[in-house]
This record gives C-alpha cells, sequence and structure tokens, in this order.
C-alpha cells in the first residue's frame, strides 16, 4: 500500500494533534494577579481559540468565557470540559494569611482541578510553584538545573504547600493516564503588584545581610512569566521548567543598585531573633525566608532557553521596577509599618527596637519560669 500524499497526513495530524491546533485554555485565579495577566494575554494570542476565565468573582478580560466558583469545588470538572489546557493559578501565598487556611486552599484546589481535569477530558495542566522549592543552600550549584533535587523544607513562607504541589504534579499522571502536567518554577517574582517576604526585603530601611552568608539574587518579571506558562500552554516546552532573568546580581551590586545600605548581623543572631519575632506574631515571615537572602537558589531555564524562550528583562531592570514599586513603604522584618511608625523609629532603629522586643519577651518568659 502506498504512502498517504504528504498533505493529507499533514491534514490527519492537524486534526489529531492537539499542539497542532488553536488549544482551549482554561486558567484558574484568572481575575487577578498574575492569573489577570495570562488570561488577557492568552485571550488577545491569534494562537488560542478560546479562553476559559475561572475565579470566586469576574475579571477584566471581556472576551474570556467566565465562571464564577472556588477551584475546591468538584462542580469545576463541568466547566473544564472542551477545555485543552489548564492554568491553575489559584494559589494564596499572601503573607498574612493563616498558615492553616492556606495550605488547605493551596493543596485541596490542586487536587481538585488535577482530579476534575483528568475528568473533564483535558489533556495538559500546567501548575506554578517556585524556584524556590530548590532550596536555598550554601552548597548549591550556580545556577541550579531543572533536574536539580528539590531540598527545600516547609520551613518558608508557603513554601511547604509547593513542595506538596510538586508531589500532586509528580503523582498525577500516574493516577491519571493521559494526563500530561507542566511546572513552572518562577525566580523572585516582581510586578504586577507582587508582595512576598522577598520584595519586601527591598522595603527595609537596611538591608539585612547574615554575616557568612552568600546571597545571589535572580528575578522574574511577571510580563516573562507570563511569556513562559504561553509557552508551556501552546507546548512547545514541557516538564519542569525554572525560569527567572539571565545570570544573577550579587549582593554588593544590589546595595550599589539599589542605594540601600547594610545591616551586617551574626547568623544567630538574625535567626534567632527572626524566629522569636514571628513565634510572638511580631511578624509574619518565619524565620525560614531569611535563608533565601543568605544563600542562592538561581536557576538556568535551560528547558526554555532551549525551545527557544528568552526573557525580555534583565535582573538590573527588574530591580528597577521593584524599587520603583516599593517606594514609600516601610517595613522591617517583614512587617509594614505605617509612616508614622516607620518616622517615629528612625531607620536602623525600628530594626533594634524589633530585635529588643523579641529580647525583651524571651527574659520575660524566663522570669515567670523560675518563679
Amino acid at each position: 500500500m502506498s504512502s498517504p500524499d504528504p498533505q493529507v497526513r499533514a491534514a490527519r495530524n492537524q486534526s489529531t494533534n492537539p499542539a497542532a491546533r488553536r488549544p482551549v485554555v482554561a486558567v484558574t485565579g484568572a481575575a487577578s494577579g498574575i492569573g489577570a495577566l495570562l488570561t488577557e494575554r492568552l485571550a488577545a494570542s491569534e494562537e488560542i481559540k478560546q479562553v476559559i476565565a475561572l475565579d470566586e468573582r469576574r475579571g477584566e478580560c471581556a472576551s474570556a468565557q467566565w465562571h464564577i466558583l472556588d477551584v475546591r469545588d468538584p462542580a469545576i470538572a463541568e466547566k473544564l470540559r472542551g477545555a485543552d489546557v489548564v492554568v491553575h493559578l489559584a494559589l494564596d501565598l499572601d503573607l498574612e494569611t493563616d498558615p492553616a487556611a492556606r495550605t488547605a486552599y493551596n493543596v485541596r484546589g490542586t487536587q481538585t482541578v488535577l482530579t476534575a481535569a483528568a475528568a473533564a477530558g483535558v489533556h495538559r495542566v500546567v501548575l506554578c510553584t517556585s524556584a524556590m522549592v530548590y532550596g536555598a543552600l550554601p552548597d548549591n550549584e550556580l545556577p541550579l538545573s531543572e533536574d536539580a533535587e528539590l531540598r527545600a523544607t516547609a520551613e518558608a513562607t508557603g513554601v511547604g504547600d509547593l513542595l506538596e504541589i510538586e508531589r500532586l504534579a509528580r503523582r498525577a499522571p500516574r493516577a491519571h493516564p493521559g494526563l500530561n502536567v507542566t511546572v513552572v518554577r518562577p525566580a523572585v517574582l516582581v510586578g504586577g503588584g507582587t508582595d512576598t517576604a522577598l520584595t519586601r526585603y527591598f522595603e527595609s530601611p537596611r538591608l539585612l545581610v547574615v554575616a557568612g552568608s552568600r546571597p545571589a539574587w535572580q528575578f522574574c518579571h511577571v510580563e516573562d512569566l507570563c511569556s513562559a506558562l504561553e509557552h508551556a500552554v501552546l507546548e512547545k516546552v514541557d516538564g519542569e521548567l525554572a525560569v527567572g532573568c539571565d545570570g544573577w546580581l550579587e549582593q554588593e551590586e544590589i546595595e550599589e543598585l539599589s542605594g540601600i545600605r547594610r545591616m551586617e548581623l551574626p547568623s544567630a543572631v538574625a535567626l534567632g531573633a527572626a524566629a522569636r519575632l514571628h513565634r510572638i506574631g511580631l511578624t509574619p515571615s518565619p524565620a525560614g525566608d531569611l535563608a533565601y537572602t543568605m544563600y542562592p537558589w538561581v536557576v538556568s531555564g535551560s528547558r526554555l532557553h532551549d525551545a527557544g524562550w528568552r526573557p525580555q528583562w534583565t535582573n538590573e531592570e527588574v530591580l528597577a521596577e521593584l524599587l520603583e514599586e516599593v517606594a514609600g513603604r516601610h517595613t522591617v522584618a517583614g512587617r509594614r509599618l505605617g509612616r508614622k511608625d516607620a518616622t517615629a523609629a528612625g531607620a536602623a532603629g525600628a530594626t533594634v527596637a524589633l530585635l529588643g522586643a523579641a529580647a525583651v519577651v524571651r527574659r520575660a518568659r524566663k522570669a515567670r519560669r523560675r518563679i
């Protein structure tokens, strides 16, 4: 039997290969943050047939098909029918959220979306975690490859949730044959109102540097993240993907570019004070967040690069935008201060006051134990 005509073969491939046609894409968390930016981007793309937007409120994108619901609702399966790809961005990583409630939302939401996507016949789910899952450790390679071991612990804000989402991503294809899961891990996210312990670091009157540490800063602008997510949606790349600006900045470069001077503390003092301040409720950031300002967790992004993707932003440009976004804010040890508080406390005085408060509490507890 002779082989089919090349044009006939191409037409057959076009009809059977989802990557060769314009996909219908569902985005969770579509009303705000990264979800809103990605929804607008995909809705404007000629390579996308339709965008299904899901959130607990309606967003601004008029051309998307909106469904209002909690992603933990099993009814989401019906809303995903007809979608080829789901991008799950409905995550709560707010510093002020109760940790137990945050975990319940993030983990249960991801479980429900993966199960619902498989039930609805979706062939690909794209999840977004963070390069923080690699862990910030003194012996990390510079840069880390995507295949590097995930050595983070659950001690930093939301990282335990992200590690559990990574585990769900690995298990999903085995539990749901035919379901492809892609995980995107951005470096320090900046832009679009992103508020994390790492962006708040640059709201401080002094940049806390732990003596003997070796920070290396790599940023990821939200526009570059959306571009990387679109690459994954269009199946130009898959698997586990790291995304960020090319290269990194040393702490000395950060200080020179920002014009913010450092305040250097011994490791035991900095980590001990951070743990006490968080334990007594004075700051939202656990001590584990500090590790990500001490040691490198820079990623190479080689898989995206091999697929032809390149970041449009440099680390220097993203840092400049971050400094512009946080101008006028005052944060000490992860806790935002009002303008009056910051003025009254002074630049280094606020830090000293918080460290002193932790010491006072410690002494008071010791005194009670002696009674």
